[in-house]
């Protein structure tokens, strides 16, 4: 099963795919454990092989947005980026669904670049798509109410893992979106009222997919 993942990532290089798992540890997480704190120092980089992380950022004032999730196959550019640079973490790295994360050694990372072409392709691609994902975020918080945001968080959550029942609390979406508990507990009423969501305990049942 592991082969499969990066063995359809890199189709063309097996070579490649023999070093990264040769090179690579790979370790398993559980749900909400932290593989990546911010100011922590990036000594490997992360490669989702089974499950899927998200990319948190805290504020000054201890609140935290969501900024993008990581799924099977990708990576996280931010590590990749901050280990080339001898950087510490500026982002937090939280399993969402239970994770098998294959940890690739920076100076590797670095190697492949100047060995494989399509290494430095698939970071390309890695960096394209965490940035518009973190101008889809901007627009949100610059333009949308809090209501639309939640609503597209759930539609985002339910699009990634297949599901339309989504396992969370009220407390972990506040965090995400950056709001308080509160907030997010009345917007849900509201959406439940409307029809657009089934409130359970620690699950929401999506209705309807409008991403607004």
């Amino acid at each position: 099963m592991q082969e499969s993942v990066l063995s359809s990532e890199f189709s063309s290089l097996p070579d490649l795919v023999e070093k990264l798992y040769r090179l690579g540890t790979t370790k398993n997480y559980s749900e909400g454990d932290i593989i990546l704190d911010e100011n922590a120092s990036i000594r490997a980089i992360p490669i989702v092989m089974k499950g899927m992380i998200k990319v948190i950022r805290t504020e000054e004032d201890g609140r935290e947005i969501l900024l993008y999730y990581i799924k099977s196959g990708e990576s996280c550019i931010m590590s990749f980026l901050g280990g080339m640079h001898n950087e510490k973490s500026i982002v937090k790295a939280e399993v969402e669904e239970e994770a098998e994360i294959l940890f690739l050694p920076v100076d590797q990372a670095s190697l492949f670049i100047k060995e494989h072409p399509e290494w430095l392709d698939y970071i390309f691609r890695l960096y394209h798509k965490r940035f518009e994902e973190l101008l889809d975020i901007i627009n949100a918080i610059a333009f949308k109410k809090v209501d639309q945001r939640l609503l597209n968080l759930l539609c985002k959550k339910s699009e990634i893992t297949g599901s339309e029942t989504i396992i969370t609390t009220h407390e972990q979406l506040a965090n995400e979106l950056g709001t308080v508990r509160v907030v997010v507990s009345r917007l849900l009423k509201q959406l439940e009222e409307e029809g657009t969501v089934k409130l359970g305990r620690n699950k929401i049942l999506l209705l309807k997919k409008d991403n607004l």
